[in-house]
């Protein structure tokens, strides 16, 4: 046969005299590829900065991706005549995507939600972290992390490969954990009752000519969830017209830091989401007979441990729509807050109103070089609530960069605030808003 196998393949034997190890240099070091960390890297990568990006995962994305959130909150101001209020990533992805035809904007009464299908942002992560030249280190776990006169010099990780240390003159630590800035010994904050995660699951097939209006939708489901098992009691599916998917925000699970319980737990969601599939199938079968799982997320994580900054951002801060003079990100999303198992906090702000998100909360007191970015900065957690969406966490990623960019061998804690709000500019400015 023409396809005949003629040539042995070469195969050498090993046995392990050494562990193996390697060691990368940066200038900055950013661990944690979601959203926040993706938009320092690529922030920082666009300066000039040689960057090394870490993440858990085998893959880029974080949860925008591997949890399939789905949506991109907190992009836009409220009100009739909205705007955006987040730029530098978020231009492109807005641009990229929607000219694919992977975008729908769903503008609410008080809100304006972009739908986004998961597949498409992952690969425009992946081809604008390539094209950035960006080193990347993939299914890395931080073991160990040097911290000498106020400085991190070093990271230590564990990989399948064998060991990493890499080395960089700033970090951020947007692993959404603090998982950076407590492995360095300094403090962090922990809630002392559970705040609720999120199995999403997609589902297709839908027939979208009968889905339910939301008020109605919300009232059977508070009604009948203990009927079918269900632990929350209110929620939102997201519909993505013309595909015939929806992607379902309706389970609340616990998220443990802790290896045992936070794997257990994991199963325990894709259950929960099961009971909700056939919640779906049974009280709207017009729209979900023929639906099926296409895909499980990992599990969505909403807040578990965050820094103890230079600023505790607080709910009265945020409600009284605060411009600080260091901030690096805004926003208009309503407070959020899954503190309780059948529900959560939905507190809407007016037309007008706008907060921000100081850098002082990105930095911990006692370091020099490191920003966090993303779920894990310093606030209380009906603030944290707000900010922890994919807007405000996209112009954190962005001025964590920048401060980081500034400071050069110098404090974080020391920059030039009219340098950084000239740079951030259309992240924090009005005068620079774009309408919706």
């Amino acid at each position: 046969m023409a396809d005949r196998y003629e040539k042995e393949i070469p195969i050498r034997t090993v046995r392990s005299s050494r562990k193996n190890s390697w060691d990368a240099a940066a200038d900055i070091c950013v661990l944690g590829a979601g959203i926040s960390g993706i938009s320092a890297a690529l922030e920082a990568a666009a300066l000039g900065r040689q960057v090394v990006l870490v993440d858990g995962l085998p893959a880029l994305g974080g949860q925008a991706v591997n949890s399939i959130i789905g949506t991109f909150c907190g992009l836009f101001s409220n009100g009739p005549n909205r705007f955006q209020l987040t730029h530098g990533i978020a231009d492109g992805i807005l641009k990229d995507l929607g000219a694919k035809g992977a975008l729908h904007h769903n503008v609410g009464p008080m809100t304006t939600v972009v739908y986004y299908e998961e597949v498409a942002l992952a690969r425009w992560i992946e081809h604008k972290v390539r094209e950035a030249g960006i080193t990347v280190v993939l299914g890395a776990v931080l073991r160990n992390c040097s911290l000498e006169n106020r400085r991190i010099t070093a990271i230590e990780l564990a990989t399948r490969y064998g060991d990493v240390r890499i080395k960089a003159q700033g970090f951020v630590d947007a692993s959404g954990d603090a998982a950076l800035t407590y492995t360095a010994g300094l403090p962090c904050r922990e809630p002392d009752v559970p705040l609720y995660g999120t199995q999403m699951v997609v589902l297709e097939g839908i027939d979208e000519a009968h889905v339910p209006k939301r008020d109605a939708f919300d009232k059977r489901l508070w009604e009948k969830a203990d009927q079918y098992g269900l632990a929350r009691k209110r929620g939102v599916v997201f519909y993505s017209p013309g595909r015939g998917t929806a992607v379902m925000n309706l389970t609340h699970v616990e998220t443990p830091l802790e290896p045992f319980a936070a794997s257990r737990n994991a199963l325990i969601g894709r259950d929960e989401a099961d009971k909700v599939v056939a919640f779906m199938r049974a009280e709207y079968p017009e729209v979900f007979a023929k639906a099926k799982v296409r895909s499980y997320g990992l599990p969505g994580i909403r807040q578990t441990r965050w820094i103890v900054g230079a600023h505790h951002l607080t709910v009265d801060e945020v409600r009284k729509g605060t411009h600080f003079p260091d901030a690096v990100g805004r926003t208009s999303w309503p407070i959020e807050l899954h503190d309780r198992v059948e529900g959560y906090v939905w507190e809407t702000f007016g037309d007008d109103h706008i907060h921000t998100v100081p850098l002082r909360s990105m930095l911990p007191a006692d370091c020099d070089n490191l920003v966090a970015a993303g779920r894990c900065i310093d606030g209380d957690a009906a603030a944290l609530s707000s900010v922890r969406v994919m807007g405000p966490c996209i112009a954190m990623g962005a001025g964590a960069a920048h401060a980081l960019d500034l400071a050069g061998a110098g404090s974080v804690h020391k920059v030039d605030l009219d340098a950084l709000r000239e740079r951030l500019r259309d992240n924090v400015g009005h005068e620079h808003a774009r309408a919706a």
